[in-house]
């Protein structure tokens, strides 16, 4: 039971303080730094700090760490080591690479995707590139097992393939797909909680122990996040917040044996890679602000992204957009648990 539920529980707990703290911090030390972005969804453009996210992987690393601190000097360990540290630098380094993307601010609004914007970023050829070194760690541990249970297909045995590919592959899909879904306060971190809770309810009934712990640590930084990206945001999460978040999913997929029901519960983000690719991933998630405050679709009826698709819905708010999608990744939770109940997964 100790190591059940304390090692779990106090880790989680040191992380939500640390995340935080270390978001307060960030508040203020990245405005003063000009590592800002727009928001863009209020009557005039605000300037916020931008790469809160850099608080979120932060705290996940140094509840892990508290972990391995307990592992070697309080208690017995359940978790390999080796695999938690590789876990850490996989997180720190992918989230370095998001910090690098937040940090290429410009004076003046310059050309990006399908608006003018103070930040560039990145080169889209270099997010993918550079996002792979996130892997790196867990392909050199050989992270997770190379047998998947896959939903409606059975048990297929991977090998080496595995780790060298499927593993890198895994991390560089779904940490630039997860980027591309937000631009409305609490999206980002709001969709990241429920597919987290999701992996966190799966895991304590029918994954691993470091499957439960891995998903309770990310979702207690996730949930100290969250108000200060809510409506009105105080800070932007940035490309580090969605890289680390990302990488961290797949860690909790692969080592928590979980990888089909993983598969089920990022289906929207699956669904918005394919939309922005109909357009080569030149494409404004924002909508058009009326004077009521609800949002149109830029784009008219042409949908290019999930929140087209719900401003196109109905008249909605910023707050009321963002519920929405969180309801319907909420809703792949759900269908994944479903699935799983009924013996498929």
């Amino acid at each position: 039971m100790y190591n059940t539920y304390l090692t779990i529980l106090i880790p989680a707990l040191i992380d939500f303080v640390i995340t935080i703290i270390g978001i307060r911090f960030l508040i203020y030390y990245l405005y003063i730094s000009g590592v800002v972005a727009e928001d863009r969804n209020k009557q005039k453009p605000l300037r916020l700090p931008s790469s809160g996210g850099l608080a979120v992987a932060f705290g996940v690393v140094v509840g892990i760490l508290v972990y391995i601190f307990g592992g070697t000097f309080v208690f017995k360990p359940i978790l390999n080591i080796s695999s938690l540290l590789a876990i850490c630098l996989s997180i720190i380094l992918i989230a370095l690479v998001g910090f690098l993307d937040d940090i290429n601010v410009k004076e003046k609004r310059v050309q990006s995707t399908d608006i003018k914007d103070i930040r560039q970023g990145l080169k889209q050829w270099q997010k993918p590139l550079l996002t792979f070194l996130g892997a790196l760690p867990l392909m050199a541990v050989n992270a997770g097992v190379s047998t998947v249970i896959l939903p409606f297909i059975g048990t297929v045995q991977f090998g080496f393939f595995y780790p060298l590919i499927i593993l890198p592959l895994a991390i560089i899909f779904v940490a630039n797909s997860f980027n591309l879904l937000g631009g409305f306060d609490g999206l980002q971190p709001g969709m990241a909680i429920i597919a987290t809770g999701g992996l966190f309810i799966y895991s304590m009934m029918f994954g691993t122990y470091i499957g439960t712990f891995l998903s309770g640590i990310l979702l207690m930084a996730l949930l100290a996040f969250m108000p200060f990206n809510w409506y009105q945001a105080r800070v932007i999460p940035g490309d580090s917040f969605t890289y680390a978040v990302g990488a961290t999913l797949v860690a909790i997929m692969v080592m928590g044996d979980a990888e089909a029901f993983g598969l089920i519960i990022f289906i929207p983000w699956i669904i918005e890679f394919l939309l922005h690719a109909r357009r080569r991933f030149k494409v404004s998630d924002l909508g058009i602000r009326q004077k009521d405050g609800t949002f149109k679709a830029p784009y008219g009826s042409r949908i290019y992204s999930l929140t087209h698709l719900v401003m196109n819905s109905a008249r909605l708010g910023e707050k009321e957009i963002a519920l929405r999608l969180m309801l319907v990744e909420a809703l792949f939770v759900l269908l994944a648990i479903g699935i799983k109940l009924m013996g498929l997964l």
